[in-house]
């Protein structure tokens, strides 16, 4: 089936009920019926299904089961929020004493998360420019765990060049993770170009909204051919003694490996669980996010070329621009469309401010991925934590300004844009 199908159809099967639409099992637990079988659940011998809502829900699951299928991958594991997604993801493969290798160019958050937070558990974060690969080689030692990127990088509007990075990551070993929240599973397919693991934030583009905070994290098939017996990932293949000597690669339920050591492990015990109700709003965003994918990339594209045309903007980002050196790269990665964030660069930190504070149609929100159109100050927002050689590093000049670009008519958006400009 193609994803317009998928996103539709996928992972439900009607209860005896017969409802149209996913019901909303809002539930804790769920009865096991007999003594043998509830240990049987606790042991891991019945997988995952309807132990305690916080380590699965069959609402839940629907989304996670149309989530993979949208991705490509095997399996995925929803949770709390896109930076839950993040941590429990190199939570699973690193622990004091190892180390990541990561894009510079990342939304805030992410940096924070990496310099700040990972630091304080003895995780070391070496950064590389997304606009050359092949420092990853100079960076790469023996207690190197992962790679991580985002596709389409917030709010630099970066994109990676997946083979190259998988490349390098598959020659030495190593789980690459990708952030394609900014490209959604409708434009790129990460796995499709070997990474071996995709997270979201679904608070942006799957609910389309902004109704919702959740993450999720999508494992590519075979994933566990590559973690079995490697000796960097110890977690999967000594025995858990949580478990009872449980080792998670050995053999693996189902095909998947990666989220299921999360879900056991991480999710049961940091309890970053998504509520069974936010699963049943991103499952009704998912319906629609190919027609929405569409409407933003061509309203985008339409914006970054009257931005590029104005004589008060100095630069544009945004990589399906003829003039952009991302295009060749986005033809090859995103054949559908661009989506819908960009960003461009004034003379002034105080000019930035002043658009901002003139748009009329465009909300001033610390959000992506809305129907209604958004524009942000990332300087003296979303990176205003991080230092000034950082924010270079991450592409952020003072002068930048980020739009996420709605499902308005074009043309009011750039007859904002304009009045705010002059």
């Amino acid at each position: 089936m193609q994803k317009e199908t998928l996103a539709i159809h996928s992972g439900y099967v009607k209860d005896s009920q017969r409802t149209m639409a996913v019901p909303i099992y809002q539930t804790t637990a769920y009865d096991f019926g007999t003594a043998d079988f509830a240990a049987s659940s606790f042991n891991l011998q019945q997988g995952t299904d309807n132990v305690y809502t916080r380590v699965g829900n069959p609402t839940t699951a629907i989304f996670e089961k149309r989530f993979a299928q949208l991705e490509n991958g095997s399996g995925a594991l929803a949770v709390s929020s896109g930076m839950s997604a993040i941590f429990n993801s190199i939570l699973n493969v690193a622990e004091s004493g190892d180390n990541i290798i990561s894009s510079a160019q990342l939304y805030g958050g992410t940096i924070t998360l990496f310099t700040h937070t990972l630091k304080r558990l003895g995780i070391h974060v070496k950064y590389f420019n997304i606009n050359n690969p092949d420092e990853i080689l100079n960076l790469i030692d023996d207690k190197t765990k992962a790679i991580f990127f985002e596709t389409l990088s917030n709010p630099s509007i970066a994109l990676s060049d997946i083979e190259e990075i998988v490349k390098i990551a598959d020659q030495n070993n190593i789980i690459t993770i990708v952030d394609n929240t900014v490209a959604t599973p409708i434009l790129c397919n990460p796995i499709d170009f070997g990474v071996d693991v995709v997270i979201h934030s679904a608070s942006k583009y799957a609910t389309g909204q902004g109704l919702a905070i959740g993450g999720i994290i999508v494992e590519r098939p075979n994933l566990v051919k590559k973690i079995k017996d490697n000796y960097k990932y110890p977690q999967f293949n000594n025995p858990d003694s949580s478990y009872h000597g449980l080792v998670y690669s050995n053999p693996p339920v189902d095909g998947i490996l990666f989220t299921f050591r999360t879900r056991m492990s991480l999710l049961r015990d940091t309890g970053s669980v998504l509520s069974p109700f936010n699963s049943w709003l991103f499952i009704q965003g998912l319906e629609t996010l190919s027609l929405r994918m569409k409407q933003h990339s061509e309203n985008a594209l339409k914006i970054a070329e009257f931005l590029e045309s104005h004589e008060l903007v100095k630069k544009v980002n945004y990589p399906k621009l003829k003039s952009s050196k991302y295009k060749l790269l986005a033809d090859k990665y995103l054949k559908n469309g661009g989506s819908g964030l960009l960003s461009f660069e004034v003379e002034s930190y105080e000019k930035a401010k002043d658009i901002v504070n003139k748009v009329k149609i465009f909300s001033l929100v610390a959000n992506i991925g809305d129907s209604k159109s958004i524009i942000t100050h990332p300087a003296s927002t979303t990176h205003q934590q991080l230092s000034e050689n950082e924010m270079i590093k991450a592409g952020v000049s003072k002068g930048l300004i980020r739009l996420s670009i709605g499902l308005e008519n074009s043309q009011d958006l750039i007859d904002d844009l304009k009045s705010a400009l002059n």
